[in-house]
Protein backbone atom coordinates (compact mmCIF):
# COMPACT_ATOMS: atom_id res chain seq x y z
CA UNK A 1 0.00 0.00 0.00
CA UNK A 2 1.47 3.40 -0.99
CA UNK A 3 0.86 6.23 1.64
CA UNK A 4 1.14 9.86 1.05
CA UNK A 5 3.50 10.51 4.19
CA UNK A 6 6.08 13.07 4.77
CA UNK A 7 9.43 11.54 5.08
CA UNK A 8 9.41 13.14 8.74
CA UNK A 9 6.35 11.47 9.98
CA UNK A 10 8.21 7.88 9.45
CA UNK A 11 10.98 8.96 12.50
CA UNK A 12 8.54 8.64 15.03
CA UNK A 13 7.60 4.58 13.69
CA UNK A 14 11.09 3.83 13.29
CA UNK A 15 11.54 4.53 16.87
CA UNK A 16 8.78 2.50 17.75
CA UNK A 17 9.69 -0.56 15.84
CA UNK A 18 13.18 -0.04 17.66
CA UNK A 19 11.50 -0.77 20.43
CA UNK A 20 10.14 -4.24 19.18
CA UNK A 21 12.15 -6.48 20.61
CA UNK A 22 12.02 -4.88 23.83
CA UNK A 23 8.80 -6.06 24.58
CA UNK A 24 8.55 -9.53 23.06
CA UNK A 25 8.85 -11.02 27.27
CA UNK A 26 5.72 -9.55 27.95
CA UNK A 27 4.24 -13.32 27.03
CA UNK A 28 6.85 -15.22 29.49
CA UNK A 29 3.61 -15.73 31.79
CA UNK A 30 2.20 -18.00 29.82
CA UNK A 31 5.58 -20.22 30.41
CA UNK A 32 7.21 -19.47 33.47
CA UNK A 33 6.46 -20.47 37.06
CA UNK A 34 6.49 -17.59 39.28
CA UNK A 35 5.77 -17.08 43.03
CA UNK A 36 3.67 -14.09 43.23
CA UNK A 37 3.78 -13.41 47.19
CA UNK A 38 7.54 -13.95 47.05
CA UNK A 39 9.99 -10.45 48.15
CA UNK A 40 10.25 -7.90 44.78
CA UNK A 41 13.61 -6.72 44.03
CA UNK A 42 14.50 -3.31 45.62
CA UNK A 43 13.34 -0.45 43.41
CA UNK A 44 16.85 0.90 44.42
CA UNK A 45 18.43 -1.96 42.24
CA UNK A 46 16.44 -0.43 38.80
CA UNK A 47 17.34 2.87 39.26
CA UNK A 48 21.24 1.59 39.67
CA UNK A 49 20.67 -0.04 36.22
CA UNK A 50 22.18 1.78 33.16
CA UNK A 51 19.93 -0.10 30.76
CA UNK A 52 17.12 1.21 32.13
CA UNK A 53 18.03 4.37 31.99
CA UNK A 54 19.13 3.55 28.11
CA UNK A 55 15.57 2.51 27.53
CA UNK A 56 14.03 5.36 29.22
CA UNK A 57 16.15 7.75 27.06
CA UNK A 58 15.41 6.23 23.93
CA UNK A 59 11.79 6.26 24.46
CA UNK A 60 11.46 9.57 25.30
CA UNK A 61 13.33 10.71 22.27
CA UNK A 62 10.75 8.68 20.33
CA UNK A 63 7.88 10.33 22.07
CA UNK A 64 9.43 13.94 21.69
CA UNK A 65 10.30 13.58 17.93
CA UNK A 66 6.67 12.65 17.81
CA UNK A 67 5.50 15.24 18.40
CA UNK A 68 7.93 17.60 17.09
CA UNK A 69 6.27 15.94 13.79
CA UNK A 70 2.65 15.59 15.14
CA UNK A 71 2.79 20.22 15.56
CA UNK A 72 3.75 20.05 12.08
CA UNK A 73 2.02 19.69 8.57
CA UNK A 74 3.47 16.01 8.76
CA UNK A 75 1.77 14.87 11.21
CA UNK A 76 -1.64 15.36 10.15
CA UNK A 77 -0.57 13.91 6.85
CA UNK A 78 0.61 10.42 8.77
CA UNK A 79 -2.79 10.50 10.72
CA UNK A 80 -4.78 11.01 7.48
CA UNK A 81 -3.03 8.17 6.07
CA UNK A 82 -4.10 5.86 9.49
CA UNK A 83 -7.67 7.17 9.16
CA UNK A 84 -7.97 6.02 5.27
CA UNK A 85 -5.73 2.39 6.15
CA UNK A 86 -8.64 1.83 9.39
CA UNK A 87 -12.08 3.38 7.72
CA UNK A 88 -13.43 0.32 6.81
CA UNK A 89 -12.55 -1.44 10.08
CA UNK A 90 -13.53 1.85 12.26
CA UNK A 91 -16.86 1.72 10.53
CA UNK A 92 -18.06 -1.97 11.98
CA UNK A 93 -15.80 -1.19 15.20
CA UNK A 94 -18.41 -2.50 17.61
CA UNK A 95 -19.19 -5.65 15.13
CA UNK A 96 -15.99 -6.30 15.28
CA UNK A 97 -15.11 -6.25 19.34
CA UNK A 98 -18.33 -8.28 19.70
CA UNK A 99 -17.18 -10.46 17.36
CA UNK A 100 -13.51 -11.25 19.49
CA UNK A 101 -15.16 -11.29 22.92
CA UNK A 102 -17.98 -13.72 21.55
CA UNK A 103 -14.99 -15.47 20.18
CA UNK A 104 -12.65 -14.86 23.29
CA UNK A 105 -15.34 -16.72 25.34
CA UNK A 106 -15.32 -19.65 23.54
CA UNK A 107 -12.04 -20.44 22.93
CA UNK A 108 -11.80 -20.01 26.55
CA UNK A 109 -14.41 -22.79 27.08
CA UNK A 110 -12.87 -24.54 24.85
CA UNK A 111 -9.59 -24.53 26.97
CA UNK A 112 -11.42 -25.54 29.83
CA UNK A 113 -10.29 -25.28 33.62
CA UNK A 114 -9.74 -21.56 33.55
CA UNK A 115 -10.78 -18.13 34.25
CA UNK A 116 -11.12 -15.46 32.14
CA UNK A 117 -7.88 -16.34 31.10
CA UNK A 118 -5.41 -19.57 30.34
CA UNK A 119 -3.03 -18.64 33.00
CA UNK A 120 -5.71 -18.99 36.02
CA UNK A 121 -6.26 -22.43 36.11
CA UNK A 122 -9.67 -23.92 38.53
CA UNK A 123 -11.04 -27.33 39.33
CA UNK A 124 -14.77 -26.07 38.56
CA UNK A 125 -16.36 -27.61 34.81
CA UNK A 126 -19.19 -25.07 35.52
CA UNK A 127 -17.14 -21.69 35.00
CA UNK A 128 -16.72 -23.01 31.56
CA UNK A 129 -20.23 -23.16 30.70
CA UNK A 130 -20.91 -19.62 32.31
CA UNK A 131 -17.88 -18.47 29.91
CA UNK A 132 -20.09 -20.01 27.01
CA UNK A 133 -22.82 -17.85 28.20
CA UNK A 134 -21.12 -14.95 28.48
CA UNK A 135 -19.83 -15.94 24.94
CA UNK A 136 -23.76 -15.93 23.67
CA UNK A 137 -24.72 -12.75 25.85
CA UNK A 138 -22.43 -10.64 23.31
CA UNK A 139 -24.46 -11.63 20.37
CA UNK A 140 -27.44 -9.62 21.25
CA UNK A 141 -27.39 -5.93 22.53
CA UNK A 142 -30.03 -6.34 25.52
CA UNK A 143 -28.15 -8.86 26.87
CA UNK A 144 -24.84 -7.34 26.96
CA UNK A 145 -24.97 -6.40 30.24
CA UNK A 146 -25.35 -9.83 32.17
CA UNK A 147 -22.33 -10.56 30.04
CA UNK A 148 -20.82 -7.86 31.79
CA UNK A 149 -21.59 -9.24 34.84
CA UNK A 150 -20.80 -12.54 34.48
CA UNK A 151 -17.00 -11.32 33.58
CA UNK A 152 -17.21 -9.08 36.89
CA UNK A 153 -18.42 -12.14 38.62
CA UNK A 154 -16.22 -14.86 37.72
CA UNK A 155 -13.30 -12.53 38.50
CA UNK A 156 -14.94 -12.26 42.10
CA UNK A 157 -15.03 -16.12 41.53
CA UNK A 158 -11.69 -16.47 41.04
CA UNK A 159 -10.31 -14.54 44.67
CA UNK A 160 -11.32 -18.29 45.97
CA UNK A 161 -8.23 -19.93 44.31
CA UNK A 162 -6.35 -16.53 43.75
CA UNK A 163 -5.49 -13.67 46.52
CA UNK A 164 -6.07 -9.98 45.45
CA UNK A 165 -2.77 -8.79 45.03
CA UNK A 166 -2.01 -11.98 41.89
CA UNK A 167 -5.56 -10.82 40.48
CA UNK A 168 -4.72 -7.00 40.28
CA UNK A 169 -2.89 -8.35 36.95
CA UNK A 170 -6.64 -8.91 35.34
CA UNK A 171 -8.96 -6.16 37.29
CA UNK A 172 -8.13 -3.30 34.43
CA UNK A 173 -9.08 -5.20 31.65
CA UNK A 174 -11.49 -7.28 32.80
CA UNK A 175 -13.58 -4.39 34.13
CA UNK A 176 -12.77 -2.38 30.84
CA UNK A 177 -14.37 -5.05 28.56
CA UNK A 178 -17.13 -5.40 31.22
CA UNK A 179 -17.61 -1.66 30.97
CA UNK A 180 -17.79 -1.53 27.17
CA UNK A 181 -20.28 -3.97 26.86
CA UNK A 182 -22.44 -1.88 29.15
CA UNK A 183 -21.91 1.56 27.71
CA UNK A 184 -22.06 -0.06 24.27
CA UNK A 185 -25.62 -1.37 25.11
CA UNK A 186 -26.87 1.73 26.59
CA UNK A 187 -29.18 4.28 25.02
CA UNK A 188 -27.82 7.10 26.21
CA UNK A 189 -24.87 9.15 23.48
CA UNK A 190 -22.90 10.39 26.21
CA UNK A 191 -22.24 6.79 27.81
CA UNK A 192 -21.39 5.40 24.54
CA UNK A 193 -19.18 7.70 23.62
CA UNK A 194 -16.97 7.06 25.96
CA UNK A 195 -16.85 3.22 25.36
CA UNK A 196 -13.45 3.05 23.71
CA UNK A 197 -11.86 5.21 26.37
CA UNK A 198 -12.49 2.72 29.15
CA UNK A 199 -10.90 0.03 26.94
CA UNK A 200 -8.18 2.02 26.10
CA UNK A 201 -7.48 2.88 29.78
CA UNK A 202 -8.27 -0.66 30.76
CA UNK A 203 -5.16 -2.14 28.38
CA UNK A 204 -2.87 0.53 29.26
CA UNK A 205 -3.09 0.24 32.85
CA UNK A 206 -2.58 -3.42 32.37
CA UNK A 207 0.53 -3.08 30.58
CA UNK A 208 2.08 -0.24 32.68
CA UNK A 209 1.38 -2.47 35.64
CA UNK A 210 2.22 -6.04 34.21
CA UNK A 211 5.37 -4.36 32.85
CA UNK A 212 6.84 -3.82 36.74
CA UNK A 213 7.24 -7.44 37.20
CA UNK A 214 10.51 -7.18 34.88
CA UNK A 215 11.74 -5.00 37.42
CA UNK A 216 10.76 -7.24 40.67
CA UNK A 217 11.18 -10.45 39.28
CA UNK A 218 13.42 -10.47 36.97
CA UNK A 219 14.38 -13.89 37.51
CA UNK A 220 11.14 -14.89 35.88
CA UNK A 221 12.33 -14.44 32.82
CA UNK A 222 15.21 -16.21 32.57
CA UNK A 223 14.29 -19.62 31.56
CA UNK A 224 12.92 -17.93 28.97
CA UNK A 225 15.07 -15.22 27.92
CA UNK A 226 17.47 -18.38 27.89
CA UNK A 227 15.37 -21.31 26.01
CA UNK A 228 14.50 -19.11 23.58
CA UNK A 229 17.40 -16.37 23.01
CA UNK A 230 15.58 -14.98 19.37
CA UNK A 231 13.51 -13.17 21.28
CA UNK A 232 17.12 -11.09 22.33
CA UNK A 233 18.42 -10.02 19.09
CA UNK A 234 21.75 -10.93 20.84
CA UNK A 235 21.15 -8.30 23.41
CA UNK A 236 22.28 -9.72 27.10
CA UNK A 237 19.96 -11.06 29.45
CA UNK A 238 20.57 -8.18 31.88
CA UNK A 239 20.36 -5.60 29.29
CA UNK A 240 17.47 -7.09 27.38
CA UNK A 241 15.02 -7.51 30.56
CA UNK A 242 14.94 -3.90 32.10
CA UNK A 243 14.72 -2.40 28.52
CA UNK A 244 11.59 -4.62 27.75
CA UNK A 245 10.13 -3.35 31.08
CA UNK A 246 10.88 0.25 30.02
CA UNK A 247 9.78 -0.66 26.31
CA UNK A 248 6.06 -2.39 27.75
CA UNK A 249 5.31 0.00 30.52
CA UNK A 250 5.77 3.47 27.99
CA UNK A 251 4.14 1.61 24.85
CA UNK A 252 1.03 1.49 27.47
CA UNK A 253 1.62 4.65 28.86
CA UNK A 254 1.29 6.06 24.78
CA UNK A 255 -1.47 4.51 24.37
CA UNK A 256 -3.21 7.45 26.50
CA UNK A 257 -0.95 10.30 25.27
CA UNK A 258 -2.11 12.43 21.94
CA UNK A 259 -3.42 10.53 18.66
CA UNK A 260 0.02 10.47 16.89
CA UNK A 261 1.65 8.54 19.73
CA UNK A 262 -0.84 6.49 20.93
CA UNK A 263 -1.90 5.13 16.99
CA UNK A 264 2.02 4.29 16.45
CA UNK A 265 2.27 2.58 20.21
CA UNK A 266 -0.81 0.97 19.30
CA UNK A 267 0.71 -0.25 15.76
CA UNK A 268 4.08 -1.16 17.68
CA UNK A 269 2.29 -3.04 20.55
CA UNK A 270 -0.28 -4.76 17.50
CA UNK A 271 2.73 -6.34 15.98
CA UNK A 272 4.57 -7.35 18.74
CA UNK A 273 1.69 -9.12 19.43
CA UNK A 274 0.67 -10.89 16.42
CA UNK A 275 4.87 -11.88 16.04
CA UNK A 276 4.48 -13.73 19.48
CA UNK A 277 1.69 -16.00 18.39
CA UNK A 278 4.10 -18.52 15.94
CA UNK A 279 7.02 -19.29 18.67
CA UNK A 280 4.40 -18.82 21.59
CA UNK A 281 1.43 -20.87 19.91
CA UNK A 282 -2.19 -20.77 19.80
CA UNK A 283 -2.40 -20.62 24.27
CA UNK A 284 -1.00 -17.13 23.81
CA UNK A 285 -3.21 -16.08 20.75
CA UNK A 286 -6.41 -17.00 23.11
CA UNK A 287 -5.04 -15.53 26.12
CA UNK A 288 -3.94 -11.82 24.77
CA UNK A 289 -6.88 -11.92 22.16
CA UNK A 290 -9.01 -9.50 23.74
CA UNK A 291 -5.63 -6.80 24.25
CA UNK A 292 -4.86 -7.74 20.75
CA UNK A 293 -8.35 -6.45 19.57
CA UNK A 294 -8.39 -3.13 22.33
CA UNK A 295 -4.95 -1.99 20.20
CA UNK A 296 -6.63 -2.31 17.12
CA UNK A 297 -9.40 -0.48 17.92
CA UNK A 298 -6.60 2.39 19.06
CA UNK A 299 -4.69 2.53 16.08
CA UNK A 300 -8.43 2.79 14.01
CA UNK A 301 -9.76 5.57 16.24
CA UNK A 302 -9.74 8.79 13.81
CA UNK A 303 -10.48 10.86 16.77
CA UNK A 304 -7.83 13.75 17.52
CA UNK A 305 -9.03 14.44 20.96
CA UNK A 306 -7.03 14.98 24.22
CA UNK A 307 -9.31 13.94 27.02
CA UNK A 308 -7.65 14.58 30.24
CA UNK A 309 -4.71 16.93 31.08
CA UNK A 310 -5.16 18.43 27.73
CA UNK A 311 -2.39 21.41 28.24
CA UNK A 312 0.09 18.73 29.68
CA UNK A 313 -0.47 16.50 26.42
CA UNK A 314 0.02 19.28 24.05
CA UNK A 315 3.17 20.45 25.82
CA UNK A 316 6.68 18.85 24.65
CA UNK A 317 7.40 19.01 28.35
CA UNK A 318 4.49 17.22 29.37
CA UNK A 319 6.03 13.95 27.75
CA UNK A 320 9.04 13.43 30.56
CA UNK A 321 6.58 14.77 33.38
CA UNK A 322 3.50 12.82 32.82
CA UNK A 323 5.27 9.77 31.77
CA UNK A 324 7.66 10.22 35.09
CA UNK A 325 4.35 10.39 37.28
CA UNK A 326 2.92 7.61 35.23
CA UNK A 327 5.92 5.80 36.77
CA UNK A 328 6.11 6.80 40.35
CA UNK A 329 2.44 6.34 40.97
CA UNK A 330 2.75 2.99 39.50
CA UNK A 331 6.15 1.52 41.22
CA UNK A 332 4.84 2.75 44.87
CA UNK A 333 1.43 1.28 43.70
CA UNK A 334 3.46 -2.23 42.90
CA UNK A 335 5.41 -2.23 45.80
CA UNK A 336 3.25 -0.77 48.09
CA UNK A 337 0.35 -3.01 47.59
CA UNK A 338 2.70 -5.65 47.55
CA UNK A 339 4.24 -4.98 51.17
CA UNK A 340 0.58 -4.80 52.45
CA UNK A 341 -0.60 -7.72 51.41
CA UNK A 342 2.54 -9.69 51.95
CA UNK A 343 4.35 -7.50 54.73
CA UNK A 344 7.69 -5.99 54.02
CA UNK A 345 9.79 -8.87 55.22
CA UNK A 346 8.31 -11.48 52.70
CA UNK A 347 10.79 -13.95 51.87
CA UNK A 348 12.98 -14.43 48.56
CA UNK A 349 12.02 -16.29 45.57
CA UNK A 350 14.69 -18.77 45.60
CA UNK A 351 13.64 -19.08 49.86
CA UNK A 352 10.19 -19.75 48.65
CA UNK A 353 10.72 -22.03 45.90
CA UNK A 354 12.35 -24.02 47.99
CA UNK A 355 9.96 -24.75 50.49
CA UNK A 356 7.42 -25.28 48.05
CA UNK A 357 5.99 -25.76 44.65
CA UNK A 358 3.26 -23.34 44.44
CA UNK A 359 2.02 -23.12 41.07
CA UNK A 360 0.94 -25.65 38.56
CA UNK A 361 3.79 -24.77 36.03
CA UNK A 362 2.11 -25.72 33.53
CA UNK A 363 2.82 -24.37 29.90
CA UNK A 364 -1.09 -23.79 30.09
CA UNK A 365 -1.59 -22.88 33.58
CA UNK A 366 1.89 -21.53 35.18
CA UNK A 367 -0.11 -19.62 37.76
CA UNK A 368 -1.98 -22.64 39.18
CA UNK A 369 -3.29 -22.08 42.74
CA UNK A 370 -1.08 -22.95 45.40
CA UNK A 371 -3.06 -25.94 46.21
CA UNK A 372 -3.91 -27.20 43.16
CA UNK A 373 -0.74 -29.25 41.93
CA UNK A 374 1.28 -28.89 45.31
CA UNK A 375 2.85 -32.66 46.40
CA UNK A 376 5.23 -32.45 49.87
CA UNK A 377 8.19 -32.68 48.58
CA UNK A 378 10.62 -35.44 50.05
CA UNK A 379 13.85 -33.91 48.84
CA UNK A 380 13.22 -30.65 50.50
CA UNK A 381 12.16 -31.82 53.76
CA UNK A 382 15.09 -33.68 54.01
CA UNK A 383 17.56 -30.87 53.43
CA UNK A 384 14.91 -28.40 55.72
CA UNK A 385 16.23 -30.59 58.68
CA UNK A 386 19.89 -30.67 58.26
CA UNK A 387 20.59 -33.62 56.76
CA UNK A 388 23.24 -33.94 54.16
CA UNK A 389 22.88 -33.43 50.39
CA UNK A 390 23.19 -36.60 49.90
CA UNK A 391 21.14 -37.92 52.28
CA UNK A 392 18.15 -35.76 50.87
CA UNK A 393 18.66 -36.58 47.46
CA UNK A 394 18.96 -40.62 48.04
CA UNK A 395 15.72 -39.81 50.25
CA UNK A 396 13.97 -38.07 46.95
CA UNK A 397 15.34 -41.03 44.62
CA UNK A 398 14.00 -43.92 47.15
CA UNK A 399 10.65 -42.53 47.11
CA UNK A 400 10.54 -42.19 42.92
CA UNK A 401 12.23 -45.84 42.54
CA UNK A 402 9.26 -47.68 44.07
CA UNK A 403 6.71 -45.59 43.02
CA UNK A 404 8.24 -46.09 38.91
CA UNK A 405 8.04 -49.75 40.10
CA UNK A 406 4.79 -49.93 40.81
CA UNK A 407 3.42 -47.72 38.12
CA UNK A 408 5.34 -49.74 35.06
CA UNK A 409 3.10 -52.93 36.52
CA UNK A 410 -0.39 -51.73 35.23
CA UNK A 411 -1.38 -54.07 31.83
CA UNK A 412 -1.94 -51.41 29.97
CA UNK A 413 1.97 -50.47 27.83
CA UNK A 414 0.65 -46.47 27.45
CA UNK A 415 -0.96 -46.44 31.02
CA UNK A 416 2.09 -48.31 32.44
CA UNK A 417 4.49 -45.73 30.77
CA UNK A 418 2.51 -42.82 31.53
CA UNK A 419 2.25 -43.92 35.68
CA UNK A 420 6.15 -44.85 35.57
CA UNK A 421 7.16 -41.14 33.75
CA UNK A 422 5.07 -39.34 36.51
CA UNK A 423 7.39 -40.86 39.51
CA UNK A 424 10.26 -40.23 37.32
CA UNK A 425 9.76 -36.83 36.73
CA UNK A 426 9.15 -35.73 40.42
CA UNK A 427 12.69 -37.17 41.05
CA UNK A 428 13.66 -34.69 38.98
CA UNK A 429 11.57 -31.99 40.19
CA UNK A 430 12.63 -32.64 43.92
CA UNK A 431 16.48 -32.66 43.32
CA UNK A 432 15.69 -29.33 41.26
CA UNK A 433 14.13 -28.00 44.76
CA UNK A 434 17.48 -29.71 46.94
CA UNK A 435 19.49 -27.26 44.34
CA UNK A 436 17.23 -23.97 44.79
CA UNK A 437 17.46 -24.28 48.38
CA UNK A 438 21.60 -25.43 48.89
CA UNK A 439 23.05 -24.34 45.47
CA UNK A 440 25.03 -21.53 45.28
CA UNK A 441 26.00 -21.32 41.68
CA UNK A 442 23.70 -18.99 39.43
CA UNK A 443 23.80 -21.05 35.96
CA UNK A 444 22.95 -24.23 38.09
CA UNK A 445 20.48 -22.77 40.08
CA UNK A 446 18.81 -21.16 36.59
CA UNK A 447 19.17 -24.85 35.22
CA UNK A 448 17.06 -26.07 37.99
CA UNK A 449 14.38 -23.75 38.33
CA UNK A 450 14.08 -24.46 33.53
CA UNK A 451 14.13 -28.37 34.76
CA UNK A 452 11.64 -27.56 37.59
CA UNK A 453 9.28 -25.86 35.27
CA UNK A 454 9.46 -28.19 32.23
CA UNK A 455 9.50 -31.41 34.38
CA UNK A 456 6.28 -30.06 36.00
CA UNK A 457 4.33 -29.55 32.74
CA UNK A 458 5.31 -32.83 31.62
CA UNK A 459 3.79 -34.24 34.86
CA UNK A 460 0.62 -32.05 34.63
CA UNK A 461 0.24 -33.05 30.76
CA UNK A 462 0.74 -36.89 31.91
CA UNK A 463 -1.96 -36.38 34.66
CA UNK A 464 -4.03 -34.68 32.17
CA UNK A 465 -4.00 -37.67 30.08
CA UNK A 466 -4.56 -40.13 32.73
CA UNK A 467 -7.85 -38.29 33.94
CA UNK A 468 -9.21 -38.02 30.29
CA UNK A 469 -9.36 -42.17 30.45
CA UNK A 470 -10.18 -42.70 34.44
CA UNK A 471 -6.88 -43.38 35.51
CA UNK A 472 -6.44 -42.81 39.24
CA UNK A 473 -3.35 -40.66 39.34
CA UNK A 474 -0.76 -41.97 41.36
CA UNK A 475 -0.52 -41.11 45.43
CA UNK A 476 1.46 -38.09 46.31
Amino acid sequence: MSLPLDRAALLPAALVFAAWPGIATAHVKWFAPYIVDAAPAPIARTLADPWFWTGLVLVLAFFLATRLVERRPAGEQALAAMDRASAPLWNGIDGFLRIVIAGFFVAIFSVGGVYLTPDLATPSEWVSWMQLLIAVGVIWRRTMPLSAAGIIGLWLLALRDYDLFHLLDYLALGVAVAAYLVLAASDRPDWRAKRFAVLRWGVAIALMWSSLEKFAYPEWFHPLVEEKPFLTFGIARDAFIPMAGVAEFTLGFGLLWTPLVRRLSALALLVIFITAVYPFGRIDLIGHALIMAIIVVIFADPGRDLHVLPRLRGALAGVPAGLGAAMVLFVAGYWGLHAGFYGADARTMAELQAERATHSFSAEHPHGPPAMNARPQAGTEAAATGEDLAGAYAASMAGMHEAMMTGIAHPDPDVAFVLGMIPHHQGAIDMALIQLEAGGDAEILDLARHILAEQQREVDQMEDWLRMRGVELPES
